[in-house]
C-alpha cells in the first residue's frame, strides 16, 4: 500500500511515485497543541519530499478538512490527538494513532512508523502504537469523558430552566413541596427543563458506548441508560441514576465490540452495524439490566428504607450525617432517593426534622463543586468552570444534579468529597433541629419560608459546601500530581472536555507545550480582536496543489526579507506595534521580566493601571507556568487594567528562567493582555497562528537575529 519516499518531482516524467500522507491533529482545548502538532508534521513531511495534508480539529472548527479524494490517494494517516477522532473515513488505510504531544516532539518518527502501521478496518477501535507512542489516556477514560462532555449541556440547560421556573413561578405548598401552577407559562418552562434532565442520563450512557464501540453502540447505550434511570422497569422506586448510566455505557460499548468479532457470512455483514448489532446488543443489555442488575438495586432501596426507619429514635447528629452521606452519594440514584423519600414520608406524620437534614445536604454537592472551580481554577478547564457557575446557581435551588458532571468525570475524588460535605451539613442541621415543611431542599426553601431555624440551616449549608470544595480540590490536586509523576511526558491535569469535551478532564499534554495550551485557552476565553483582516485557515499542505506551492513560495520569499505586508507597521490585527517591541530584555528573573513587559505595553496608552496588570499576570503564573518550551513564554493577563487588547514582544539574549516544562529558558517573550469584557473568535485565530509560527525553527532564528525593532516587526508580520 505504501511506497518509499523519494526526492521531490523535478518537473514531470518522474516515474517514482511521491508518498502521500494525511494527518489529523486535535487537543482538548483545541488551540495551541492542535496547531503546533500540525505545523511540525507538515514541515517534517516537506523536508522529506512527502506530500502531507493536515486537518486541524481546533476550537474554531475543523480546518483543511480531508475530503474523499485525499483519503483515496493517501498511503497512510497519522492521528495525533488527545480526544476522539472519527476514523470511519480511513477504512482500508494504514492508521497510526498517538497523543498530540508525539506530533509536536517526534513528527519524523511518526512519518516513518505510519508506513508499517496496521490497516484500519470497518468497526475497528483506534489503537495507539505499541511502542514509542505518546502518553495517552486509556480508552475507558476517554469514553467516560466523551459521555460527560455530551451530558453537560443537558444538565446545565435542564437544571437552569427548572431553577428559573421554580424561582419565578413557584410557591411553597405543605402537601406538594415547591409548586408551580398547572397550565401556567412557568410550568411549561419547568417541563422543558425536566426533559433535559430526563435525557442527560441516557446521553451519558450512549456516548460512553459510542466512544468504545462506535455508531452501532449508540442505540444500546442510550436505551440502556434510559432503562437504568427508570426504576419502574425493575420494580424500584428510584432509578440507578448516573452511576447506572456509566455501567450501561461501558457494558453496551464492550458488548458491541464483542459482537463485532463474531464471524458472520458475507451476505450478513452489510446489515450488521445498522440492524443486527444494535438489536442484539440493545435487547441483551436491556434484559440483563432489568433481570440481573435491577433486582439488587430494588433490594437495596427497600432495605435502606427499613434500616432508616429503625434509626428514627437515634441521635439526631448521627441520623443527619447518615442522611447527608446518602443524599450526596449518587445524586438522584437509589441511595439518594431512599434518603429523600424517607424524609418526605415523615413530613405527613408531623416529623419535619428529617427533611430538614436532607434539605441542608441537598445543595451542598453543586455548591461545593462550583466553589471548587473558583478557588482552584488551574485544575479545571474553561468548560468546567462554566459548568461550575451553573452548578452554583442550581445549588441555590436545591438541584443536586448540578454536581453530576463533576462526579462522573472524577468519581474517585468528587463522590467522597460530596459525601463528606453532605454528612457535615446533615449533622449540623440535625443537631440544630432544623425543620423543612416541604419535600425540597436548598436555600430557596428557606427564602420561601418553608424552613424553621433558618440561620442554622444556612450555617449547615455553608459549612458543608466549604468542606466539599476544599476536600475536592485537595483530592483532585493530589490525583493530578500522582498522574504527572507517573507519566513519562509531563502533562497538565485538566479536564477537557471532557477532552470532547472532553470536557474532558484532560489529556496527556506535551512537554514544553502543556502550559501553553492553557495560556491559549484562557486568553481566548477572555479576549477579543478587531476584524480588520481575516486570518487564514488550514494547515500548510506540503507539496500540494500548484496554488499551495505558490503560497508556500510566497511565504518563503517574505521570510527572506520582503517588506511587511501591513504598511501601517502593525501586526496581529494591530495588537502588536513597533512601540510594543523590545530587542533586548533587561530583566533576569520572571517577575522582573513581567514588569518590564507591562511597561512595554504601557507605551501604547492602553494600560490604565500598571501595578494591577503586573499583579494579575503574576497571579496567573502562580496557577501554572506560561512557558511553552522551545525558549518561548507567553505571559498574559485578563484584567480591566488595560482598556483594549494589546500584545508586546521582547527578546532575552541570556534567557529568563520561566519554569518551562522542557527546561529551556525563555528567550522569546510575548505578553498578551485583554480587558475582562473582551472576547471573539478573531483573537483565537491569531493565537492559533502565533502557536503555529513559533514552532518554525527558521522563524525563531530570524526573530532572534533581527537587529532592531523595525526588523523584528518585519519578521513578526509573517504571522498572518
Amino acid at each position: 500500500m505504501t511506497s518509499p519516499a523519494g526526492p521531490p518531482p523535478t518537473g514531470g516524467g518522474s516515474e517514482q511515485q511521491r508518498l502521500k500522507l494525511l494527518a489529523v491533529t486535535a487537543c482538548p482545548t483545541g488551540i495551541a497543541h492542535t496547531y503546533m502538532a500540525a505545523e511540525k508534521l507538515a514541515r517534517a513531511a516537506a523536508s522529506r519530499g512527502i506530500d502531507m495534508k493536515v486537518e486541524t480539529q481546533g476550537s474554531i472548527g475543523a480546518e483543511n478538512v480531508l475530503d474523499d479524494n485525499d483519503v483515496s490517494d493517501a498511503d497512510g494517516v497519522i492521528i495525533a490527538a488527545d480526544k476522539d477522532v472519527d476514523l470511519s473515513r480511513f477504512v482500508g488505510k494504514r492508521v497510526l494513532t498517538v497523543g498530540v504531544a508525539e506530533g509536536i516532539h517526534h513528527p519524523e518518527q511518526l512519518i516513518e512508523r505510519v508506513r508499517s502501521a496496521p490497516v484500519h478496518t470497518a468497526g475497528a477501535t483506534p489503537t495507539a502504537a505499541a511502542s514509542g507512542g505518546g502518553k495517552e489516556r486509556s480508552v475507558a477514560y476517554k469514553a467516560l469523558m466523551n459521555g460527560v462532555s455530551y451530558m453537560i449541556p443537558f444538565v446545565v440547560v435542564g437544571g437552569l430552566l427548572i431553577a428559573i421556573s421554580l424561582s419565578l413561578g413557584g410557591h411553597t405548598d405543605p402537601s406538594g413541596g415547591l409548586v408551580i401552577p398547572k397550565d401556567s407559562f412557568w410550568m411549561d418552562v419547568n417541563n422543558i427543563g425536566v426533559i433535559g434532565f430526563t435525557l442527560m442520563v441516557p446521553i451519558l450512557s450512549g456516548y460512553i458506548a459510542y466512544a468504545i464501540g462506535d455508531r452501532p453502540a449508540l442505540v444500546p447505550g442510550m436505551i440502556g441508560g434510559w432503562i437504568a434511570n427508570t426504576g419502574d422497569l425493575y420494580d424500584s422506586k428510584a432509578g440507578a441514576g448516573f452511576i447506572g448510566a456509566i455501567v450501561t455505557g461501558f457494558l453496551a460499548g464492550y458488548l458491541v465490540l464483542w459482537i463485532k468479532r463474531v464471524k458472520v457470512p458475507k451476505f450478513v455483514q452489510p446489515i450488521m452495524p445498522i440492524i443486527v448489532i444494535p438489536i442484539v446488543a440493545t435487547t441483551t443489555l436491556g434484559l440483563f439490566f432489568i433481570y440481573v442488575i435491577g433486582k439488587p438495586i430494588s433490594w437495596v432501596f427497600e432495605h435502606l428504607t427499613d434500616w432508616l426507619s429503625g434509626m428514627t429514635g437515634t441521635s439526631a447528629i448521627l441520623l443527619g450525617a447518615i442522611l447527608g452521606l446518602m443524599i450526596a452519594f449518587d445524586m438522584g440514584g437509589p441511595v439518594n432517593k431512599t434518603a429523600f423519600l424517607f424524609g418526605t414520608g415523615l413530613i405527613a406524620t408531623g416529623n419535619q426534622t428529617v427533611m430538614g437534614m436532607c434539605a441542608a445536604a441537598i445543595p451542598v454537592m453543586p455548591l461545593g463543586q462550583g466553589l471548587a472551580t473558583l478557588i482552584r481554577k488551574r485544575l479545571y478547564t474553561e468548560q468546567e468552570r462554566e459548568t461550575g457557575l451553573a452548578a452554583l446557581f442550581m445549588g441555590c435551588f436545591g438541584i443536586s444534579e448540578g454536581a453530576i458532571p463533576f462526579a462522573a468525570a472524577r468519581p474517585a475524588q468528587v463522590i467522597p468529597a460530596n459525601m463528606l460535605g453532605g454528612a457535615v451539613a446533615g449533622a449540623i442541621a440535625g443537631v440544630a433541629g432544623v425543620e423543612d415543611a416541604v419535600p425540597h431542599g436548598g436555600p430557596i426553601v428557606a427564602v420561601l419560608g418553608a424552613v424553621s431555624g433558618v440561620p442554622m440551616f444556612f450555617v449547615a449549608v455553608l459549612i458543608g459546601t466549604a468542606v466539599t470544595a476544599l476536600t475536592t480540590v485537595t483530592l483532585v490536586d493530589v490525583s493530578e500530581r500522582r498522574r504527572k509523576g507517573a507519566a513519562p511526558v509531563p502533562g497538565l491535569g485538566v479536564v477537557g472536555p471532557l477532552e470532547p469535551a472532553l470536557v474532558g478532564v484532560g489529556a496527556g499534554a506535551a512537554a514544553g507545550g502543556a502550559a501553553g495550551a492553557v495560556v491559549a485557552q484562557r486568553i481566548v476565553a477572555s479576549s477579543s480582536a478587531p476584524t480588520a483582516e481575516a486570518a487564514p485557515t488550514g494547515t500548510p499542505n506540503a507539496g500540494g496543489t500548484g496554488a499551495d506551492k505558490k503560497a508556500n513560495a510566497d511565504a518563503d520569499t517574505k521570510a527572506a526579507g520582503t517588506p511587511a505586508a501591513e504598511a501601517d507597521g502593525e501586526v496581529l490585527s494591530g495588537y502588536l506595534t513597533e512601540r510594543t517591541v523590545k530587542v533586548a530584555l533587561d530583566a533576569r528573573g520572571k517577575e522582573a521580566a513581567i514588569r518590564e513587559m507591562a511597561e512595554l505595553l504601557a507605551r501604547t496608552g492602553k494600560v490604565a493601571d500598571l501595578d494591577e496588570l503586573v499583579a494579575t499576570a503574576l497571579r496567573r503564573e502562580e496557577q501554572g507556568t506560561t512557558g511553552l518550551g522551545e525558549e518561548i513564554a507567553i505571559p498574559h493577563a485578563k484584567t480591566d487594567a488595560v482598556t483594549a487588547p494589546v500584545v508586546g514582544f521582547a527578546r532575552s539574549a541570556e534567557g529568563v528562567e520561566w519554569g518551562s516544562l522542557d527546561g529551556t529558558k525563555a528567550r522569546l517573550v510575548f505578553m498578551i493582555s485583554v480587558p475582562e469584557a473582551a472576547a471573539g473568535d478573531e483573537h483565537l485565530r491569531i493565537l492559533a497562528l502565533l502557536s503555529r509560527k513559533l514552532m518554525d525553527p527558521g522563524f525563531r532564528e530570524r526573530l532572534m537575529a533581527a537587529p532592531d525593532e523595525g526588523a523584528v516587526l518585519e519578521v513578526l508580520s509573517e504571522i498572518r
